[in-house]
């Protein structure tokens, strides 16, 4: 699948790879633009909706190998043989799959608060909480914030969520809610390639300091399936690090990556 993108810098290094931003669950390319403006002035930055999400195509099929080929395919598409490769949580995922299926693609890997492993939680309320907004012409921001509201208190969250609500003569909205709910097990979960060797370029797994997401546990699969990681940690900030904390992010992205 060729996924929609979002380009810009070109930055003062001539042919050096450029980097490849991938989102969170429930995120767009637009979700990581403070990362992409503090990277794209030192090379061309590459930012992708991954599918079921943002303007990128639905398909039933999801889960990370699959979507490590999206992202493979789409900068080839791009011309980009490859890239400094860049996740935050499920895109986190995405790029430790590609690192691990196709390493070529992969100069350095920088994941973003996620461990290689399987999680516990499930966003399955969300989809049921989204599905219950109903898309019509009357609906507004307002209603569908309220009927949210009823199962997920945090106010910020439902910014978040709503964010991909477009309202309208068609209301829609951008990912696709039923193939994302049905792929809910498998996105929370991990499993390492077969036959896949450890991906043995230099990674940067870098934690949020309040979050629970990269724990002491997680060192272990890190350091064996990617033998040059370093983890550090990001000060007062939690799962978002780089909205939290986005000079910190940069700083340590810029640090790893040029």
């Amino acid at each position: 699948m060729i996924l929609n993108s979002m380009e810009q810098g070109n930055g003062p290094q001539g042919n050096s790879p450029p980097v490849v931003l991938l989102h969170g669950l429930f995120g767009t390319a637009r979700n990581l633009g403070v990362v992409a403006r503090g990277l794209s002035s030192q090379t061309r930055v590459l930012s992708l909706d991954l599918r079921n999400h943002g303007d990128s195509p639905h398909h039933a099929d999801m889960d990370y190998e699959i979507m490590a080929a999206d992202v493979a395919q789409t900068m080839a598409e791009a011309g980009i043989a490859s890239a400094r490769v860049v996740g935050h949580s499920m895109g986190g995922k995405v790029a430790m799959m590609l690192a691990l299926t196709q390493p070529d693609r992969v100069e350095k890997l920088a994941v973003m608060d996620i461990a290689p492993i399987a999680y516990a939680h499930s966003y399955d309320g969300y989809v049921e909480a989204m599905k219950q907004i109903p898309l019509n012409n009357e609906v507004n921001r307002r209603q569908a914030n309220e009927i949210l509201a009823s199962s997920i208190p945090d106010a910020d969250l439902r910014v978040f969520l709503l964010s991909n609500l477009v309202l309208g003569p068609n209301p829609h909205w951008r990912f696709g809610l039923d193939e994302i709910g049905a792929s809910m097990p498998r996105i929370v979960d991990w499993q390492f390639p077969a036959r896949a060797a450890p991906y043995a370029g230099p990674a940067l797994f870098l934690r949020g300091g309040n979050s629970h997401y990269v724990t002491p546990e997680s060192s272990a699969p890190i350091g064996e399936w990617f033998p040059q990681a370093k983890i550090k940690t990001v000060d007062h900030a939690a799962h978002w690090l780089h909205a939290e904390q986005p000079k910190a992010v940069i700083a340590a992205l810029q640090e790893f990556l040029f």
